[in-house]
């Protein structure tokens, strides 16, 4: 099943009061076209009329609010291994130049170093535990 946003599950619950949009926007005081952008994730109610529209759709604002999927979603890769792995990049990105600017007669020894150094040292902090 696919992610339940607050839209659909208003309209879910609408449904299953049998009530049209109209109905449902009388009771709020706002207009069929406010649900029906509800509904289509368009826009959202008022926080202040959350608790309202919850009892005019027989559950908790807490059942209103909660969204179901079927799968777990994905979850962020953790800031560190993001860093990490833009380190490791640096350090190959820097032999690669080195290599390459080398080959091609255009990086002098020093500069060589440099930029190798540069490269062993990205590799040693990525090695660094978490938080170090």
């Amino acid at each position: 099943m696919a992610q339940q946003t607050l839209g659909t599950r208003i309209a879910e619950l609408r449904k299953a009061k049998n009530m049209t949009q109209l109905e449902l926007a009388d009771q709020m005081g706002v207009t069929d076209k406010a649900v029906s952008k509800w509904e289509r994730d368009v826009s959202c109610p008022d926080v202040a009329s959350m608790p309202r529209l919850a009892g005019i759709l027989g559950v908790t604002v807490d059942e209103l609010m909660q969204a179901r999927t079927g799968a777990a979603a994905p979850q962020p890769k953790p800031v560190g291994k993001v860093v990490e792995l833009a380190l490791k990049g640096v350090a190959v990105a820097m032999g690669i130049a080195v290599a390459v600017l080398t080959l091609l007669n255009a990086l002098d020894s020093r500069s060589a170093l440099l930029m190798l150094g540069l490269g062993l040292a990205c590799l040693a902090v990525a090695q660094l535990p978490e938080g170090e």
